[in-house]
């Protein structure tokens, strides 16, 4: 209970109170006491010096005239409730209010100390507790002694007042009482409206503590009433202002941890973080994919285990031993696929490293396109430097004397203009997919027959392949299907295709040219019986300079790149090109080029 603030400020309040109430009781029983008691004193006193003392001063011996003390004191009684005594210098009573007393020695019944006082001459007092001898009990007196002096001013004996002051103390008695339950009933008081002040200022507080709770477990639309302009209206409405600020500063991270979410789930890059224990607290899905893990392999298995097949170098043990700074790059080489894996450490709020995050690039296709481009080179550079060599050989036998044979001489001048023509094949098929690649060809787009653009084309290659005895057909359905085309181009395509099948096809094989419609595409296909392709080699035909037999390629005048040039151009007209071949059973090559809506 006294754990709640509440019952701390009744308590203090309570407190407060009490001790205030206690010192102002003893301060007004004290000072009552004293008024009392000071008034018994002046009384007596004022009675003894203006009354009793100038009569028995008046006396001549006052042992010698004790029946004349007596009367007077008993005359004194009368007027005065206390008890009066006349005391001899041998301290014997000569005269008493209580005639019991008379003759007793009154060392008995009074203090020493007072009556050598009045002895001396001197006025003392003091309180004492006698026994009444009626009702035996114990009651608190005031004693007061004169000194008697007589006209010379020789002391011949004592005056001793004892006042009851059972009355007083009765009196005080109830006074105390009466704080007593004054006391208690302004603690009663003290109480309830502690309660009820505590209660102000504690309820604000218990609502902010009951809405911080509630805000502590995720609920944030919390609002405290402001009561007052004071210090806890102060806190009621800073507790609202920071609700508003912490709501807006969580929606911000929460929007900027949504964005980044996305981002990291969504990027085709692979990242992953691990901490300094060697777990791995993030990873998104390019990473799982790319490393073919699950996220509970990654979150659950240990980084170094999980990485060191990959590659060593990435682990925190050897990057702790050899890499201080954790920054760098390694290849990962994962099945087909290569892997860069850039690395930095990301550190802690002092600035000490906290672990290590990770991104990895798909670089395969790169690699790719780099070892395309080395092959590429070396290609140009075979190709070309075969003609050369041809040509320069030739050259110099005919330079060394060859030339005065005249047969001789015209047989190595048609070597040196095919091999001429070989090279201006070669240029001419470059710059063209020079063009194609950069978009600076310049098409001649019109409406044209596409039937008629095939027809003109198998009729182009037909004494090709009569010499070589082979069977060449043109199969149409015989209407005309328009489109968009460069003529030229779209010939040189299906001359290009047509001329490899008649390449490629023994003596007596057979060649067929289809062109169908199929919706609003038309559809060429060049079907033949010769030699075919593995099918290992059909993924990479239409990759430039690449043929499936070199040499054989070569003695047929073919660049290699014929392939690649009919793909751009088919593609540049929105279409497509496709090649399936069984080895030693036959190749067909699908063209598709979009054309015109047929009208109904």
């Amino acid at each position: 209970m006294f754990r709640s603030i509440r019952w701390k400020f009744i308590t203090i309040y309570f407190l407060l109170v009490f001790m205030a109430m206690v010192i102002v009781g003893v301060f007004i029983l004290q000072q009552f006491e004293e008024y009392h008691l000071g008034a018994v004193s002046e009384n007596l006193e004022r009675v003894a010096r203006n009354t009793m003392l100038p009569e028995l001063s008046k006396i001549d011996g006052l042992d010698a005239n004790r029946s004349e003390v007596q009367n007077m004191i008993k005359n004194w009684q009368v007027a005065l409730s206390d008890e009066i005594f006349v005391v001899n210098t041998d301290f014997r009573i000569i005269a008493s209010s209580n005639d019991s007393y008379i003759g007793k020695n009154v060392l008995d019944i009074v203090d020493e100390h007072l009556l050598l006082d009045g002895r001396a001459g001197r006025m003392a007092e003091g309180k004492d507790f006698v026994t009444d001898q009626t009702t035996e009990e114990v009651k608190p007196v005031k004693n007061i002694v004169f000194p008697i002096e007589d006209a010379q001013g020789k002391s011949q004996g004592i005056l001793y007042f004892r006042s009851d002051l059972g009355n007083i103390y009765k009196t005080l008695e109830n006074s105390k009482n009466i704080l007593m339950e004054a006391t208690a009933l302004a603690l009663f008081i003290t109480v309830v409206l502690g309660f009820f002040i505590a209660r102000s200022v504690t309820e604000p507080i218990t609502d902010v503590t009951v809405k911080a709770a509630k805000m502590a477990k995720g609920d944030f639309d919390q609002v405290v009433e402001v009561k007052s302009d004071d210090e806890i209206g102060q806190l009621a409405s800073m507790f609202n202002y920071l609700t508003e600020k912490l709501k807006d500063t969580l929606s911000e991270i929460s929007s900027e941890k949504s964005k980044m979410e996305t981002i990291l789930n969504y990027m085709a890059d692979g990242l992953i973080a691990v901490n300094m224990q060697g777990h791995v607290i993030h990873a998104n899905p390019s990473a799982m994919m790319m490393l073919n893990l699950s996220k509970d392999e990654l979150i659950y298995g240990s980084y170094d285990e999980l990485i060191h097949d990959l590659n060593g170098k990435l682990t925190l043990g050897y990057l702790s031993e050899n890499n201080p700074d954790w920054t760098g790059s390694e290849i990962i080489r994962i099945k087909d696929s290569v892997y860069q894996a850039n690395y930095a450490p990301f550190k802690d709020e002092k600035d000490e490293k906290a672990g290590i995050v990770m991104v990895l690039q798909d670089i395969t296709e790169r690699q790719k396109l780099d070892n395309m481009r080395k092959e590429f080179v070396a290609n140009v550079s075979h190709e070309l430097k075969t003609p050369l060599t041809s040509i320069k050989s030739y050259t110099e036998t005919l330079l060394d004397g060859a030339m005065e044979d005249r047969e001789m001489t015209e047989q190595f001048l048609r070597v040196v203009d095919s091999e001429a023509d070989r090279m201006t094949r070669l240029v001419r098929d470059l710059l063209q997919l020079s063009s194609l690649d950069y978009k600076q060809v310049k098409w001649n787009k019109n409406r044209y027959d596409l039937v008629k653009i095939v027809q003109n084309s198998v009729m182009k290659v037909e004494m090709t392949a009569k010499n070589k005895n082979q069977t060449l057909t043109y199969i149409s359905q015989g209407e005309s299907m328009w489109g968009y085309f460069d003529s030229d181009k779209i010939e040189q395509v299906i001359l290009n295709i047509v001329s490899n099948a008649i390449k490629y096809t023994p003596q007596d094989g057979e060649i067929k040219v289809f062109l169908d419609r199929e919706e609003n595409q038309g559809i060429i296909r060049v079907v033949d019986n010769g030699m075919g392709i593995p099918k290992e080699d059909i993924p990479r035909l239409f990759e430039r300079f690449y043929r499936v037999d070199k040499a054989r390629s070569r003695e047929m005048g073919g660049t290699g790149l014929g392939l690649s040039i009919a793909r751009q151009i088919v593609e540049a007209h929105e279409g497509c090109i496709d090649i399936n071949s069984m080895y030693g059973e036959g190749t067909e090559v699908i063209i598709q080029l979009p054309l015109e809506e047929k009208l109904v």
